[in-house]
């Protein structure tokens, strides 16, 4: 495939990692990467070999070029704008023991807290089938917010479909705030994902313990909507039925990552034409597969690796 399937915009941040388990405040050093929800979706397509375009803004820095050169060099399309006066964003991610993952942002002030509506791409967005965005962005700054919703109108205007995963992020703002602002999209949006905590957050009337009740609540006419249900699997209604897929069984070392790998698979799952319930067992063996490493999508499978992942992956754990 040449033409472009799949847009998103969002930001990355530069991202410090420990390399081992313990306190910052006594490791002596870290490693650098970069993370973001919509960069890790958009490798995550293209390693599944969907050609996917992403849109953000980084410093004029060297953890801007860092992040920019990594994109691109996954074969993501990038449209992203060097910001001379503020900084490229950057998490800290370590592991205080071995039963926890914690993640710091630092990214108030960000290059990608000052997107605006003219930094979306001329003409980008209508060539492609789905425009992917997340919660995150609009929790960012009210800029971004109008640019999330200039992007999604411009997407509706086109007949492109809209994905959103609500992707909350508490740290950002609150439950009441994200609900606000997604109900400037949510009319448009053609499939939704989150877990039950998200998607209660857009639907607050129904029963949180019940991913059926979340599901039918949310499902408005043509609207497919997906629960991720992590190590139960997922669950989607879609066309006023609903479907059900277990979960694969793996030794989780890192979860952060994992819901960007699922919608990953599920959109190239669609895009494949492929029907809904495999659809599911894409995703949930993505999302799997991204448990496995430290790694927020270093290790996204690519399609020689769907055979092994779909079939529970070899007997012999040493390649030879």
């Amino acid at each position: 495939m040449s033409t472009l399937q799949v847009v998103t915009v969002g930001e990355t941040m530069a991202m410090m990692r420990s390399g081992t388990i313990g306190s910052l405040a006594h490791l002596p050093s870290m490693d650098i990467s970069l993370g973001g929800a919509e960069s890790n979706l958009a490798i995550g397509l293209r390693r599944l070999e969907v050609p996917t375009a992403w849109i953000s803004r980084v410093g004029d820095d060297p953890l801007g070029q860092r992040v920019v050169r990594e994109i691109r060099a996954e074969g993501v399309e990038v449209h992203c704008d060097f910001d001379p006066k503020r900084p490229t964003g950057l998490m800290i991610k370590s592991r205080p023991n071995v039963t926890s993952t914690r993640v710091d942002y630092y990214r108030a002030g960000s290059a990608a807290s000052a997107l605006e509506p003219s930094h979306l791409p001329e003409g980008l967005i209508e060539q492609a089938r789905i425009l992917h965005i997340s919660g995150i962005t609009s929790l960012l700054s009210a800029s971004a917010h109008a640019t999330v919703v200039a992007a999604v109108r411009r997407a509706a205007a086109a007949g492109v479909q809209v994905s959103l995963d609500v992707n909350y992020r508490s740290r950002l703002g609150s439950r009441e705030r994200l609900a606000q602002l997604l109900g400037d999209v949510l009319g448009q949006v053609d499939l939704l994902f989150g877990g039950t905590e998200e998607l209660s957050i857009l639907a607050p009337e129904a029963d949180e313990s019940s991913p059926h009740s979340l599901l039918e609540a949310l499902a408005a006419e043509g609207r497919q909507v997906v629960v991720k249900l992590g190590a139960d699997g997922a669950s989607a209604l879609a066309n006023g039925r609903l479907y059900e897929a277990p979960g694969r069984a793996v030794d989780v070392v890192d979860t952060v990552g994992a819901g960007d790998a699922f919608v990953a698979g599920y959109l190239s799952a669609q895009l494949d034409g492929l029907d809904v319930p495999t659809r599911l067992r894409r995703a949930n063996a993505c999302g799997a597969a991204a448990c496995t490493t430290p790694s927020d999508w270093e290790d996204a499978p690519r399609r020689i690796d769907l055979d092994a992942l779909l079939t529970g992956g070899v007997s012999d754990p040493v390649s030879r």
